[in-house]
């Protein structure tokens, strides 16, 4: 579902803890003024909504386009002890999504690959000094690139 330019930005402020009251003193306006706009009313000009993207530290862009669930899920993510972490079957979450990975066990040699992913860790830990964590989180991210390269050609 796409956001509207006023749910995005009455979610921008509720973010930053203010009320429209607060908001309106800050940009020289009326707390009527950024009801309009969050209602979608009326818009911001060009001034205000750059004025609007700084007091709540956002870029124009990232106002405009502001996602709620993606800037949740990142700060839960920042929250979270990796003693939590490591409580949660990622395998079993994840597959409620994608079905493939309560299932591929029976399929996939997992040894084999499994024994070349060990090699590439290890050469991420002798060449860069890297820790374990470390290396596998940067061979999942140039997997993740890959991934995202090959995604791109396909389209």
């Amino acid at each position: 579902m796409m956001m509207n330019l006023g749910n995005n930005l009455y979610h921008a402020r509720k973010k930053k803890g203010l009320s429209q009251e607060d908001v309106a003193e800050k940009i020289g306006v009326s707390r009527q003024t950024i009801s309009k706009w969050e209602t979608d009313e009326t818009l911001p000009d060009i001034r205000q909504a750059k004025q609007l993207a700084i007091l709540y530290g956002m870029a124009l862009d990232e106002l405009i386009e502001f996602d709620v669930d993606l800037q949740e899920i990142q700060e839960t993510i920042e929250r979270m002890r990796d003693e939590v972490t490591n409580k949660i079957d990622w395998t079993k979450a994840w597959s409620k999504k994608y079905p493939i990975l309560a299932s591929y066990q029976k399929e996939v040699n997992i040894t084999y690959y499994a024994e070349a992913l060990c090699k590439l860790l290890i050469r991420l830990e002798k060449e860069y000094g890297y820790d374990e964590l470390n290396s596998m989180l940067v061979l999942k991210d140039i997997l993740a690139t890959v991934w995202k390269k090959r995604s791109e050609k396909k389209s």
